[in-house]
């Protein structure tokens, strides 16, 4: 077969790096269900009809076709065929929000509300493939969705959450964060008391202060969403303020009172923003900031927005995501608001390996290779492996029946820390069942020991793979 070329925004690891994929995924599910978040699994494809319904735009869903359907001759179809087969076209998931509104919906009768779920899954999304922006990449979500209504704790608890999960990634060595948290009813009732009628362009433009700077703000402001000179001077202040603590908060009631602009809309999103400042300094002290100018551009959201940045790292953008939204799915009758993050986890990890920053505590999940002292005692080989297996212990047999050295070369050249001498064929007891015995060598320090299969255990720090921090980033 001739060699393929690579695809563009399609990442594939060695597995090593695959290892570190996997345990930050195994870190955060741990995370997740420590918190009672139960986790499922969406489909893969959605229609696409439903897909765009989020604002999406089509250049960025990548749409299903059979072969028949794609290439096949649809001359003289009539109108109403092809509306019906547009409409019922699949599209691959672009997130894990969209697949959540209709799973809830399909479920509601079977689901306990309010229903707590995580899911870490593949997404597929039409951009240009950059650093942390790819094609195809890993999204890990937490969501709790309500029935009717949903109490405004769950705003604070989201985002605690996932500063829990983000600490605990720091015990391998990945940087802090910072998670920015803005509230929606803060702005608009803010946008509202100054006279802005059309306070989601506002909200758009000052998601993009950041990106274009005050000056640009401004002038998009009065451009782009109606407002005067001065209208678009006073978003800006309020966009401009920041802080861990409720000085900012003090701040920005200030700077409303001073404009008239201090609307029961914008208490209500303050009064919120001040209980997620008081329950974060208890549990999370230092790691969530209010930042007036987090606006998350989409118009879904209706309560808090949250941002988050690796630290020493801005310049990747945000790695987790999302906010509060009233009307994540209707059956017409009920509605299902819900708040959720969601972590960009192939973003995160792509910096992670272009920085040097962690590594998987050996390049393979084996902790030991029994060795092969020839072809026909193979099978001993191999039930000396069943029985370490049998006792939790991450075992292969070595390939060939080389010389010991050669087969201690190719466990090294492997990561395999420990190598176990089968023994003489007949040396085992049946006390309790059959137990081998043998000698174990550890190949990093040339230790070497009697050992059976009954009892044996390789170190703690050697049981498992884990991260650790490579303390020299490139």
């Amino acid at each position: 077969m001739a060699r393929i070329a690579p695809i563009s925004g399609f990442p594939e690891y060695l597995p090593p790096a695959h290892l570190v994929e996997r345990l930050i995924v195994d870190s955060l599910r741990h995370t997740f269900e420590l918190h009672g978040f139960a986790g499922i699994e969406t489909r893969a494809m959605e229609p696409v009809s439903q897909l765009l319904s989020k604002g999406e735009t089509s250049k960025e869903i990548y749409v299903v076709n059979r072969l028949q359907e794609q290439f096949g001759d649809r001359a003289g179809e009539p109108p109403a065929a092809s509306s019906r087969r547009a409409k019922s076209q699949l599209g691959l998931r672009f997130d894990l929000t969209v697949p959540l509104a209709r799973y809830v919906l399909e479920n509601a009768g079977k689901l306990q509300f309010p229903f707590r779920r995580h899911q870490i899954g593949r997404v597929w999304r039409g951009e240009r493939p950059q650093e942390g922006r790819y094609r195809e990449f890993i999204q890990a979500d937490v969501d709790v969705v309500g029935q009717g209504d949903l109490p405004a704790h769950y705003e604070i608890e989201l985002p605690l959450v996932m500063a829990d999960a983000f600490a605990r990634l720091q015990e391998f060595g990945i940087p802090p964060v910072r998670i920015l948290v803005n509230n929606r009813k803060v702005s608009q009732g803010f946008y509202e008391g100054l006279g802005v009628a059309d306070t989601e362009a506002v909200l758009r433009v000052i998601d993009k202060l950041d990106k274009v700077g005050p000056e640009v703000v401004v002038e998009l402001l009065q451009s782009e969403a109606g407002a005067t000179a001065a209208q678009a001077e006073a978003c800006l202040r309020l966009a401009q303020i920041s802080g861990s603590d409720q000085a900012c908060l003090a701040e920005a009631e200030e700077l409303a009172q001073s404009l008239g602009a201090a609307t029961p809309l914008f208490e209500q999103g303050m009064a919120e923003l001040s209980a997620l400042l008081q329950a974060a300094a208890a549990v999370a002290p230092g790691v969530i900031t209010v930042d007036f100018k987090i606006a998350r551009g989409l118009d879904y959201y209706t309560g808090s927005v949250y941002e988050t940045f690796l630290v020493g790292h801005e310049d990747l953008g945000s790695i987790c995501s999302g906010g509060r939204y009233d009307s994540l799915a209707t059956d017409g009758k009920v509605s299902y608001p819900g708040v959720g993050l969601s972590i960009g986890v192939s973003r995160l990890v792509a910096r992670l390996l272009s920085a040097g920053l962690v590594a998987p505590s050996r390049p393979t999940g084996t902790a030991v290779m029994v060795a092969v002292t020839s072809e026909d005692t193979r099978s001993t080989s191999n039930l000396v492996a069943a029985q370490l297996r049998a006792r939790g212990i991450a075992t292969e047999v070595a390939p060939s029946a080389a010389k010991f050295g050669k087969q201690i070369q190719f466990a090294a050249t492997r990561g395999i820390p420990f190598v176990w001498f089968p023994p003489d064929e007949g040396d085992h007891s049946q006390d309790d069942g059959w137990q081998y015995r043998g000698q174990v060598k550890d190949i990093r320090s040339g230790e070497q020991v009697e050992a059976d299969t009954a009892t044996w255990l390789p170190p703690a720090a050697d049981q498992a793979v884990t991260l650790e921090p490579t303390h020299h980033p490139a």
